[in-house]
């Protein structure tokens, strides 16, 4: 299916393998969770799969992944395995059939998706009993001098280049409403062991980083680097990365 342009903004492609480098992995307990609330374990749509660090976890708990994203360079940089099935398509026009999903998740995107439409589509292709997953994360922590930094850099440097969409993100997705009955859900963090080398390679994945970099000319994180070396201290040295996932599952159980 061609994907409409009109409907997708893309903020990933221009990083798609920086992406797929440093982008930190979701906890494994998260996927066994969402596994568990499943009716069945035939099918998982991952929208807005990036380069498939949902898609493959996914791959242990279900036959087969429908992976889609709107970013042919993101599929291109995309992980392989044999029960995915990668789609170029936008979230709210996919070539899903009718009723085919027992777990829809959405990682890190849904505040770039036209929300109402993606949820329009989702009713259509979720299984009677069937989840869908949402979730997000927003700025990591490392140490109190580090946090600070990143915290300025995030407000006041890259204040201006975030798109509105990333609101939703600071807000915890609370102003989105689910089309679902929500189902209370456990807590999760994702978590890395880093050098100073894979932290700035993740900040580089920002969208407002490639925002700003597109508009200056220049790279926001020189910026920052002489005062994140200074806190970090050795650039070798490695320690633990954090981020809290705001997550969010509802099911159509209910329905009739």
């Amino acid at each position: 299916m061609p994907v409409e342009k009109s409907e997708f903004k893309d903020y990933f492609s221009t990083q798609a393998n920086a992406y797929r480098a440093y982008r930190p992995a979701y906890p494994q307990e998260l996927f066994t969770y969402l596994a568990a609330l499943a009716p069945d374990d035939t099918l998982a749509w991952d929208c807005a799969c990036g380069t498939g660090q949902i898609s493959l976890p996914l791959t242990e708990y279900f036959q087969k992944v429908i992976a889609t994203d709107a970013s042919q360079e993101q599929i291109n940089n995309a992980v392989h395995h044999p029960k995915i099935e990668y789609r170029i398509e936008t979230a709210e026009h996919s070539s899903l059939s009718n009723h085919c999903a027992d777990l829809i998740v959405v990682g890190q995107a849904l505040h770039w998706f036209d929300i109402e439409a993606f949820f329009t589509e989702a009713k259509r292709v979720l299984k009677p009993n069937g989840i869908v997953a949402v979730w997000s994360y927003n700025l990591l922590t490392v140490t109190p001098q580090v946090d600070e930094i990143i915290d300025d850099f995030d407000k006041n440097i890259l204040g201006e280049y975030w798109a509105p969409e990333r609101k939703l993100v600071e807000n915890g997705y609370k102003d989105i409403v689910l089309p679902f009955e929500a189902i209370t859900t456990e807590t999760f963090t994702m978590s890395e062991t880093w050098d100073l080398v894979q932290l700035v390679g993740y900040l580089s994945t920002w969208s407002a980083v490639q925002s700003f970099r597109k508009q200056q000319q220049n790279d926001p994180l020189e910026l920052i680097k002489d005062k994140l070396q200074s806190a970090w201290g050795s650039p070798t040295n490695v320690k633990l990365v954090r981020w809290p996932l705001t997550l969010a599952i509802c099911t159509n159980a209910s329905l009739p």
